[in-house]
């Protein structure tokens, strides 16, 4: 039985025997959105004078063509055109592609010995193509093959059309980050139930990729750091596997998948006995994330929100700037199908804050060489103004409300 504050009281095979994958699942994203992605892209294209686009392996290939796959030495590229998509992929990869596949699109394969730049080569030159936007995930080496092989067309940067159109998230990709978040919350709470003195990071890393494949997520974890202690000062850990002592700050920063979106939670509390200072900064840290959330509105720049959670920390006397003890990094980032895309949560950014749009908010503050507090929760953008996904920590004690 847990104790009353929810940390301790429990073993990880009794927890993950409690863990079930939800009674009703939300919907995945199907052929007609990405369908429709496909076409708002095309309209991008005439905008800008593009006459084709090509998106490699990755992020971007999910988004516009359900293709989960990530880059490799082997080309695996979409091109779209005015009139068609087409779709570039190994002669032997042609059934996975196709139990994948999600738009309609022409296939058109290379054998291991053949020069799949010579496929991009004939494509481009069938639709015509005087200038290509090119995938800005594409790494150098494919970037160059491309442009040898596409003599004679302008290369642009995709990233201005793809970065904007997937910051804007629709209802059906909400509810799939909303699934992916309650599932990495749930395990937080499940999580901070095994915690006993003596333990080890190695064995909370290993329930929580266990909970979070019992609760239902597309594999175990997609990443997660355990810190105890002093280690809880460097933003994302260091090598070692610490064990837990009475009085330790814990900070937990993991994350999960649902149809590929994202969530990315961080819960920090009290192991023990609490320490007056560690609740001071952890006090000011809930202020600023509260700060950073009340000052997200539609228009607003991205920047002011970072703007927001640091005047919370300097009224402190932390900072200022990337000043320690303050905050080291910016307040947040957008999450979708990558734990971390634009627009994000920093001065710099002066994209506004429209409808769709999802954000972690973290402005966590370091004091080097002792602790660090890094509340994460995420929030999407509505017409009214930044709703939850989940709601913040309850507090340093009693991290879950159970008191």
């Amino acid at each position: 039985m847990a104790n009353i504050n929810g940390v301790g009281g429990s073993r990880s095979h009794d927890e993950l025997l409690t863990i079930n994958p939800p009674a009703s699942r939300v919907a995945r994203i199907g052929k007609q959105e990405r369908e429709a992605r496909i076409e708002k892209l095309r309209e991008q294209m005439r905008i800008r004078g593009d006459d084709g686009v090509l998106v490699t392996a990755g992020s971007n290939l999910r988004y516009f063509a359900g293709v989960p796959w990530g880059q490799s030495e082997r080309l695996v590229a979409l091109i779209v055109s005015a009139h068609k998509a087409v779709i570039i992929c190994p002669k032997f990869e042609d059934s996975s592609l196709a139990a994948v596949l999600q738009i309609d699109a022409e296939c058109q394969y290379w054998e291991e010995d053949e020069d799949p730049n010579a496929l991009v080569a004939t494509v481009l030159a069938g639709i015509g193509a005087k200038t290509l936007a090119v995938d800005p995930n594409a790494p150098l080496w494919l970037y160059d093959r491309i442009r040898e092989a596409a003599r004679g067309v302008e290369i642009r940067n995709a990233g201005p059309m793809t970065t904007a159109q997937r910051a804007r998230k629709s209802v059906t990709e909400l509810a799939l980050l909303s699934e992916a978040k309650q599932m990495t919350l749930a395990v937080h709470r499940h999580t901070a139930r095994i915690l006993h003195e003596g333990i080890c990071a190695s064995e909370v890393r290993s329930f929580i990729d266990n909970a979070h494949r019992a609760i239902g997520a597309d594999a175990g974890s997609t990443f997660c750091a355990v810190q105890f202690g002093e280690g809880t000062s460097h933003p994302h850990g260091v090598p070692g596997d610490p064990a837990l002592k009475d009085g330790d700050l814990v900070l937990i920063d993991t994350g999960c998948s649902v149809d590929g979106y994202q969530s990315d939670i961080t819960r920090c509390y009290a192991f023990g006995s609490p320490n007056e200072d560690v609740q001071r900064i952890w006090n000011i840290e809930k202020e600023a994330q509260q700060a950073a959330f009340d000052a997200a509105k539609p228009g607003v720049p991205c920047g002011d929100v970072d703007r927001a959670a640091r005047r919370v920390l300097e009224s402190y006397h932390l900072g200022p700037d990337y000043r320690l003890p303050g905050l080291p990094h910016r307040t947040g980032h957008g999450i979708g199908l990558d734990i971390h895309e634009g627009p994000y949560l920093v001065r710099s950014d002066e994209t506004p804050l429209a409808s769709g749009m999802c954000f972690s908010n973290e402005p966590m503050i370091v004091v080097p060489g002792e602790f660090g507090v890094r509340l994460e929760d995420h929030f999407y953008m509505t017409d009214e103004g930044a709703v939850w996904f989940t709601e913040p920590q309850h507090s340093y004690t009693d991290p879950f409300g159970n008191v």
